[in-house]
């Protein structure tokens, strides 16, 4: 991850809480050596600078959810802690959602709300930043999921546009998603001028 040119996130761990995230984080943005494969096919000893563009994904877990402003908020002074960056995405699917697809607007609702009052205080005063940087939606054209055997699933009996993993909301749903976060993000920017 260290020699990666490309943003990276991490989640949280099965338990939902950000230290292993965070310490992936750290160790990510040192440099590293180990052996690899040099562009002319040979071993030889490969170098990275570290990666500095790296997140926190919060996707819930055992202990439920962790998309609420004080799970949100704990993330965020645990990044800041370790002098990482404040950068927060939040999965609106998975343990966040109680892997129930129809809960990802509940989730990103609940971020459009945290992006807005991180913009200003009720006296206009700017508040700091919550970290939310995006969410993470579970998409497809077509709502839900269908099963799928390699092998044994004839291609005729899937539904063009639905899932064969995890379940999807639909387009319709996702735009309606997308529009309340540029809504979200919008009221902030206008707040914070």
């Amino acid at each position: 991850v260290s020699g990666l040119s490309m943003p990276i996130g991490f989640k949280n761990g099965t338990s939902g809480h950000v230290k292993i995230a965070v310490d992936a984080i750290m160790a990510s943005q040192v440099p590293h050596c180990f052996i690899g494969v040099t562009s002319q096919g040979l071993a030889g000893i490969v170098e990275t600078r570290g990666n500095y563009d790296c997140h926190v994904v919060l996707r819930g877990g055992e202990n439920g959810p962790n998309y609420y402003p004080e799970d949100v908020k704990a993330a965020s002074e645990a990044l800041k802690k370790a002098k990482a960056p404040n950068a927060i995405l939040i999965d609106c699917s998975h343990g966040n959602s109680n892997k129930n697809h129809m809960n990802q607007p509940v989730v990103c609702t609940s971020v459009c709300e945290q992006i807005v009052a991180g913009a200003a205080t009720s006296d206009g005063t700017p508040r700091s930043s919550t970290g939310i940087i995006g969410v993470m939606i579970e998409s497809n054209i077509v709502a839900g999921n269908q099963s799928f055997t390699a092998g044994s699933t004839k291609k005729e009996s899937l539904v063009y546009g639905k899932s064969i993993t995890d379940a999807c909301v639909d387009f319709d749903t996702t735009v309606a998603m997308l529009r309340g976060l540029a809504a979200a993000i919008n009221k902030k920017r206008e707040s914070s001028q």
